[in-house]
């Protein structure tokens, strides 16, 4: 950071200072040579890294839902998922969508240098905003070219009734 003529601005070492302790303050030099560490360097995982772990809870599924005059319909990228690997249901306006998402892992895999899809199991619970009919002839799922399209009809829903007070 470079110096400017104000005497009454901190500069970036004496704001490091003030928020750090002075063992971290008295040695920027580290944080600089962490910063040009080159990128295939391996890092080793530390015991307690602050980050929660992975492997307690499934993948999460991103989804659209929208509706027609009569339908409500709910689509969501699958693509590399096949239809034995998809568990689709639905129980009271609750639908849930689980699988997994095979193929990611390479037994010959000597180190990773970018990791960011998704591989193993996922599950998504979506509180359906409309009434719908759940029985299986007023339901339609397909999946076609990595995208899941679950289409329900929707329930009529009578115009509520007005009541006179008197």
């Amino acid at each position: 950071m470079a110096r400017t003529n104000n005497e009454d601005m901190l500069m970036e070492d004496e704001l490091a200072a003030a928020f750090l302790d002075e063992s971290a303050a008295a040695a920027p030099e580290a944080e600089e040579e962490a910063i040009e560490a080159p990128l295939d360097t391996e890092v080793a995982p530390s015991e307690d890294d602050g980050w929660e772990s992975t492997d307690d809870f499934p993948g999460q599924l991103a989804v659209d839902v929208y509706e027609t005059a009569d339908k409500l319909v709910v689509k969501a990228r699958t693509a590399g998922i096949s239809k034995s690997d998809l568990d689709v249901s639905i129980s009271d306006s609750i639908l849930t969508i689980s699988g997994v998402l095979s193929g990611g892992e390479d037994e010959h895999t000597t180190r990773w240098h970018i990791q960011e899809c998704y591989w193993g199991e996922f599950s998504r619970a979506i509180a359906l905003p409309v009434a719908v009919k759940e029985d299986e002839n007023s339901v339609k799922a397909e999946l076609k070219d990595g995208v899941l399209t679950i289409t329900f009809e929707k329930e009529k829903v009578e115009a509520p009734t007005k009541i006179q007070v008197q």
